[in-house]
């Protein structure tokens, strides 16, 4: 008999989850919104660093993270790389709201399981895993 492996369907459920709130709850409105919405974004991080000309790019870039990043975790490709992106927005975002004297609880959930994919890496049950086992093969 085959024996279950818990650790890779917990880590499923996490990416999905994970995936799918935050690019349905955050991610989604944000990438279609267009220029305007990703500098008031933007503003976030270049009110923190003094860089103001960036602002558009760095407020794409988040909801890229939260939209795009969002559906590359819930699949499991490119989980490592997404999993970056989505926390740098989440410590902005934590950072930006500590500074206005808020608890950002929200953001740290999905700063902390960010690390944790960054750390763990997304688990067997995912296309990275098929995708790198099938290069391993070819060698």
């Amino acid at each position: 008999m085959k024996k279950i492996d818990f650790d890779n369907i917990g880590l499923l459920i996490m990416r999905i989850t994970t995936g799918i709130l935050m690019f349905v709850n955050h991610g989604y409105g944000k990438i279609i919104a267009g220029k305007d919405r990703w500098e008031k974004l933007g503003n976030a991080l270049t009110d923190l660093i003094g860089f103001q000309t960036l602002n558009v790019f760095f407020g794409f870039m988040a909801s890229f993270a939260e939209s795009i990043g969002a559906i590359f975790i819930a699949i499991g490709l490119f989980t490592r790389s997404a999993s970056v992106l989505l926390f740098i927005t989440m410590l902005v975002a934590i950072i930006k709201h500590f500074k206005d004297n808020e608890f950002a609880e929200l953001a740290f959930i999905y700063w902390i399981l960010c690390l944790v994919f960054i750390l763990t890496g997304p688990g067997k049950l995912s296309l990275d895993s098929i995708f790198l086992s099938k290069m391993k093969n070819k060698k």
